[in-house]
This record gives C-alpha cells, sequence and structure tokens, in this order.
C-alpha cells in the first residue's frame, strides 16, 4: 500500500467516525495560556479532507484567541457508539464568500439572523495535523462487560481500535 493510499483511508476513517457527530469541542487557549473549550458544529456535513469549518463572528472571542495562537483541539465524542476523536491542528479565519455561501445550511439562521448578509459572518478552517480516535464497535452494554470481565479476570480489556494518525 502506498503513502498516498494509507493517507486516503486514513482520512476516509476519520470521516467516518465523525460524520454523525454535529457537535465537536473547539479548544484554543486563553490570553493567560488557559485552555478553553466550546461547542461548535460541524452542520452535519463533514467532507474530510484535513480540514474543518465552522461558522462563527469574525470578532468573536475565540478568534481573538486564534489569532494569538493558531493551535487548536477540536474533539467528538459518541459515547452511544464509543467513538472518541480528538483532532489536533491550526486554525485561521476564512471570510471568503463563495465558501461560506458553499457550506451556509439553513439551520445556521438560529446564530446568523441575517443569514449570509450577516456583517461579521465568517469561518474558522481548522486544518488538522495530528488525529487520535478510539472506536469500539460493540454497543454500550458489551462495553461494559468486557470491562467487567478484565476486572474479574485481571487481563487487559479489548476495548477496541485506537489509532494515533499523522495528516502533515
Amino acid at each position: 500500500m502506498t503513502d498516498s493510499q494509507n493517507h486516503n483511508e486514513q482520512l476516509h476513517k476519520l470521516r467516518e467516525l465523525i460524520k454523525d457527530i454535529d457537535i465537536g469541542m473547539l479548544t484554543t487557549i486563553n490570553e493567560d495560556g488557559s485552555l478553553h473549550s466550546r461547542p461548535m458544529s460541524t452542520n452535519s456535513e463533514v467532507e474530510f479532507d484535513g480540514d474543518l469549518w465552522f461558522f462563527t463572528y469574525g470578532s468573536s472571542h475565540k478568534v481573538l484567541e486564534i489569532q494569538m495562537h493558531q493551535q487548536v483541539n477540536v474533539s467528538f465524542s459518541d459515547p452511544n457508539k464509543q467513538r472518541y476523536i480528538s483532532l489536533s491542528g491550526t486554525a485561521q479565519l476564512v471570510r471568503d464568500r463563495n465558501k461560506i455561501q458553499q457550506l451556509w445550511k439553513p439551520q445556521l439562521k438560529a446564530w446568523f439572523p441575517k443569514e449570509l448578509e450577516e456583517p461579521d459572518i465568517a469561518l474558522l478552517k481548522v486544518s488538522v495535523d495530528k488525529a487520535e480516535y478510539w472506536d469500539t464497535p460493540s454497543s454500550f452494554v458489551a462495553h461494559t462487560i468486557a470491562l467487567v470481565k478484565a476486572i474479574a479476570t485481571g487481563e487487559k480489556a479489548n476495548v477496541g481500535e485506537n489509532e494515533k494518525v499523522n495528516l502533515s
């Protein structure tokens, strides 16, 4: 398998893991160096090519944090499916009207009442460098039974697939 094929398979796996998880937690670095997280929506559209896109107001506090420290993390979780994904990379503000229009969804009106005419509307582009995921294909009950069994037998639990992915 070539590096390109492997890279494409890794991107496909990440896309599949996060496509049904609408909300991710975006973590930035605050002015005092502390970490600051907030929920952000992927708007149910994941065409993951190594970049994530989030709608925002260009003058928001998270944008100020990103302008000072571009390094961010976005984490997704779906406890019902036992899926957990952590993506780290760099973020930047994008005001490209064509990209904003391309990614626009009607439900965004709840946050941007003037829709595409919102003067401060912008996008955060997160260019993912590294990812790590944990994927347990079993149900929560089966996962819990496996953990209890591991505790009872003293053997390490088989909790599914854990993979680190370098995308840069």
